[in-house]
């Protein structure tokens, strides 16, 4: 069974979009480790899948407010233990979505890049074409290739930059496992139909 963490360059780049085709292809199991701030991506997950395999696990913080996890924790006087968030034991495929980029501090001493190494997972970048995006995703993928961290691919999201793009994709030699362009709305429909599209390279992986 295919396990994956999703990870991004930053936040705010489309990580649940992303991870809601990912789990629609896979009819996977989905869980967010940590969530800080509301609406939760664990309730996206449900409203924008049609299958009826896929259980949400339920989050091991939800915090209250949209910070970094480390500041949202010590506003309700709590500490991120990365030790209490034991990846789910499931039959089924599993999408892990982080919270934020890969070096958001979880507490004053760990990163998202511990939990990510504590675990062993692959990673799958998600990448969004904006200026200074090859700058982000270059040291997003350099810090996991330091720390032996394997990176099934790269997924650019949003309006395609082909010159940035190959960039990105040269310097690294990452695998593109998709392009998803901006959708003017998103729903059900527009999901299974992306997954639809995306689930033949998931299975190469």
């Amino acid at each position: 069974m295919k396990q994956f963490v999703i990870a991004g360059i930053g936040t705010e780049i489309g990580k649940t979009f992303i991870s809601a085709i990912l789990t629609e292809a896979l009819e996977a199991d989905y869980w967010k480790p940590v969530q800080a701030g509301m609406p939760l991506d664990t309730d996206y997950i449900s409203q924008h899948i049609s299958n009826t395999k896929t259980f949400c696990y339920p989050e091991g913080y939800r915090l209250k407010l949209p910070m970094s996890p480390h500041a949202a924790a010590a506003t309700e006087g709590l500490r991120i233990d990365l030790e209490t968030l034991k990846v789910p034991e499931t039959a089924n495929h599993l999408i892990i979505e982080l919270a934020g980029g890969i070096m958001v501090p979880l507490n004053s001493q760990q990163l998202n890049t511990d939990l990510i190494s504590m675990w062993g997972l692959p990673v799958i970048l998600v990448s969004q074409n904006y200026l200074g995006s090859i700058n982000h995703t270059l040291l997003s993928v350099t810090v996991l290739k330091q720390l032996g961290i394997r990176i099934a691919g790269i997924i650019f999201n949003g309006e395609s930059n082909p010159a940035t793009e190959e960039v990105i994709l040269g310097f690294t030699g990452l695998k593109c496992i998709a392009k998803i362009p901006r959708m003017a709305e998103i729903n059900k429909e527009v999901i299974k139909l992306l997954a639809t599209q995306l689930k033949p390279q998931l299975i190469q992986i």
